[in-house]
């Protein structure tokens, strides 16, 4: 008896060997199913929600940009025709007063879309700014989320969305008719 007891075959394990190792296993998935798989699910789905709000405020800061654009337009199409407008008023007067009224007509509508354009202009340099920084911000915000790095240093942060700015500018000047895109 003795003898047998001894002389173990190494390819079958020792069966106390396979109990410990099985309740050692249960343990270890009991842990990681209660308490690891569910902190990186909260994980996950926090950066999940986080990077799909910044996209929807971008899509939103655009969607306002075309409408604040497409109202402008319509403004400035409004101003051509009302100096359309005062233009053919002034050629249905009198042949003897016709000179006059057509000559102060032409002053008014030079007058009123040169105004309409400063104001346009002036708008537009206006909300060209306000959103050139809130997409900025936005940009460093979602780079940073993404990136796992905080880039809220303020002097870096301010150099770094300067010189995005300043490039965009510079390719909206030269990409008109591509939207500013390469």
């Amino acid at each position: 008896m003795l003898i047998l007891a001894e002389e173990h075959n190494p390819i079958i394990p020792i069966w106390q060997e396979i109990v410990v190792g099985g309740i050692a296993f249960l343990i270890l998935c009991f842990v990681l199913m209660k308490f690891v798989f569910p902190r990186m699910e909260e994980t996950f789905r926090a950066r999940v929600d986080a990077i799909e709000g910044g996209i929807k405020r971008a899509e939103e800061a655009q969607a306002e940009a075309n409408q604040l654009l497409q109202q402008y337009k319509e403004q400035l199409a409004e101003a051509r025709t009302e100096a359309a407008r005062i233009r053919d008023e002034a050629r249905a007067d009198a042949a003897g007063i016709r000179e006059d009224i057509l000559a102060k007509a032409r002053e008014e509508s030079d007058r009123i879309i040169a105004a309409g354009r400063d104001a346009l202009q002036t708008e537009r340099q206006t909300i060209v700014r306000q959103l050139r920084a809130e997409i900025g911000s936005l940009a460093v915000d979602l780079a940073g989320r993404i990136v796992g790095e905080s880039l809220e240093e303020e002097a870096r942060r301010r150099g770094t969305v300067e010189r995005f700015l300043a490039e965009i500018g510079e390719d909206g000047g030269a990409g008109v008719g591509t939207g500013g895109r390469r």
